[in-house]
């Protein structure tokens, strides 16, 4: 049952607060959305070409969803929001998918450093999920500049494409036009290859390159033009007469590989008994005030029914079972924001249960991190957070995190941030992340600070302790807020709190994919597709 008081002055305040952060949000993804500006999307268009966000609207099926990963890639560095490159999973011809497509009006479509790491986290959701990968190519390759930071590890993209052959999971490539360089292997080492009469151009040098290179005169079709592709070298196994053909050719790729979606669990679907708009009035601006997770989860999962796990036990951290979209969940949320021993313990327990199962868990983030102090210390929170660490890191099931508030120290660790591969994770505009909150990370540099000076017996500087104290807490503010973290790919994208279910029924889909036993998933060959 709800206790939340929608017309209250706290609830209303709430709501206005995460509304401001909504707007926000739109006006930096409308950045990516407008790809390279208007000038550039002009003359794209006038070569007759398609954006990158129309070939994949013609290419998933029509009115099924497009989950946009990293929108925000690369915000806050010198390279334009949404890094050049659009990635997401669509559903084509009834099977979930990674879609990846380059977007040629951001600076050609070149890969910068950001590019890079947005597809090979594409490629990771990929091999995890067992999702067919789909390359939407028409990329000039590296951005040069930048190539220190791109040539080494960029290598792994091809990599990639070879190990998710190699396993069984199929990669195809729609060329569109310019794939030049090292972006020549993605169509080299994709499954199947598609590409663009008189528009594509596949090359690992150029005519200015071969020119330099051999002295060679060649030009771009008999260098590398799709015709001469798919009656010479054998690198195109279909040629299309334009770009909607290609998508047509695409689509019919998917069809024949004999897949199937994972679907909905069997059973009615109930949605929750509450309205998914309240969830704008839950989270405090301030996220010192604690909230309880309960009422999120009343207005995300089906029937509003959740079957709590130890509620009397270690009331930091609520956890229980429940449904979403028809599928079995484990939910841990935090309550409190710090975790006790006994939430450790408890964390730990459920988790060992969710594995027996089967059942994939889900992590609600509000945490400040284990709790410190003497008696904490002697009553053992280290060994039992490195418990609970040790079976979220260990746990064999499908973990998706949302993080709704506070994300900080080990707490991020324990309730399955990045760094312990939740297949998703996703965050609400009011979410922070840090190694510790701003005001008490500039504490511990000023009692350090003291503590040297008097140790040198020098006195201590207090005007310059809190200007540093100022800029450290400024630093830390701006360096933990979600809009930083997402372009740096922390998060898979940062969401309108009012999508979470739709969000999480995608991804608890997504995951399906990989179940054991699915016997339409094929065995590893041992080796990729070995191209003719």
């Amino acid at each position: 049952m709800s206790r939340l008081d929608t017309s209250g002055d706290d609830y209303l305040a709430r709501r206005e607060a995460m509304l401001a952060k909504l707007a926000e949000l739109d006006a930096e993804q409308a950045k990516a959305v407008a790809g390279g500006g208007g000038k550039y999307v002009d003359r794209h268009r006038a070569r007759g070409k398609l954006l990158a966000r129309e070939r994949i609207e013609l290419l998933v099926d029509p009115d099924s969803a497009f989950l946009e990963l990293s929108p925000l890639a690369a915000w806050g560095s010198d390279f334009p929001v949404g890094a050049s490159v659009v990635t997401g999973i669509g559903v084509v011809e009834g099977v979930e998918c990674v879609l990846v497509a380059n977007d040629p009006t951001v600076r050609g479509g070149s890969s910068n450093p950001w590019t890079m790491r947005k597809t090979l986290r594409a490629a990771d959701i990929a091999f995890e999920n067992r999702l067919p990968l789909i390359n939407l190519v028409e990329s000039g390759g590296a951005d040069l500049p930048t190539q220190k930071e791109i040539f080494i590890p960029g290598g792994r993209i091809f990599r990639d494409l070879t190990r998710l052959s190699a396993a069984g999971i199929p990669t195809i490539a729609l060329v569109f036009g310019n794939s030049t360089a090292g972006g020549a292997y993605v169509p080299g080492m994709s499954d199947h290859v598609v590409m663009v009469k008189e528009r594509a151009k596949v090359f690992l040098g150029g005519p200015p390159l071969v020119k330099m290179a051999t002295g060679e005169e060649a030009d771009d079709e008999s260098l590398g033009g799709a015709e001469m592709h798919a009656r010479v070298s054998g690198l195109a196994d279909y040629l299309a007469a334009d770009e909607h053909d290609a998508l047509r050719i695409g689509r019919r790729i998917v069809k024949g590989l004999n897949r199937r979606g994972s679907g909905v669990s069997p059973g009615v679907v109930r949605g929750p008994l509450y309205d998914e708009d309240e969830l704008l009035g839950i989270v405090p601006e301030d996220l010192r005030i604690p909230f309880d997770p309960r009422e999120v989860i009343a207005r995300v999962v089906d029937g509003s029914e959740f079957d709590e796990f130890k509620p009397l036990y270690g009331g930091s951290l609520v956890t229980g079972w429940a449904r979403l979209h028809g599928h079995p969940i484990g939910i841990l949320a935090n309550a409190r924001g710090v975790l006790f021993s006994e939430e450790a313990q408890k964390a730990a327990q459920f988790i060992q249960l969710a594995n027996q199962v089967r059942v994939p868990l889900v992590f609600l983030q509000n945490t400040t991190g284990y709790m410190v102090g003497k008696d904490y210390e002697q009553g053992g929170i280290i060994k039992h957070g490195a418990m609970m660490i040790n079976a979220v890191a260990n746990s064999s099931v499908p973990h998706i995190t949302i993080v709704m508030g506070a994300s900080y120290g080990a707490g991020n660790y324990g309730m399955c941030g990045r760094a312990y591969d939740p297949r998703f994770l996703f965050t609400w505009p009011s979410a922070k992340s840090a190694v510790m909150g701003p005001a008490q990370l500039a504490g511990v540099l000023s009692i350090v600070g003291r503590a040297a000076a008097q140790a040198r017996g020098q006195v201590y500087d207090e005007e310059g302790d809190a200007a540093m104290r100022q800029l450290v807490e400024a630093q830390i503010e701006a360096e933990s807020l979600p809009f930083f973290l997402s372009g740096r790919l922390y998060d898979d994208g940062v969401i309108d709190p009012r999508d979470t279910r739709t969000v999480l029924g995608l991804c608890l889909s997504v995951v399906g994919n990989a179940a054991v036993g699915n016997a339409l998933v094929p065995e590893p060959s041992g080796f990729g597709v070995f191209r003719m």
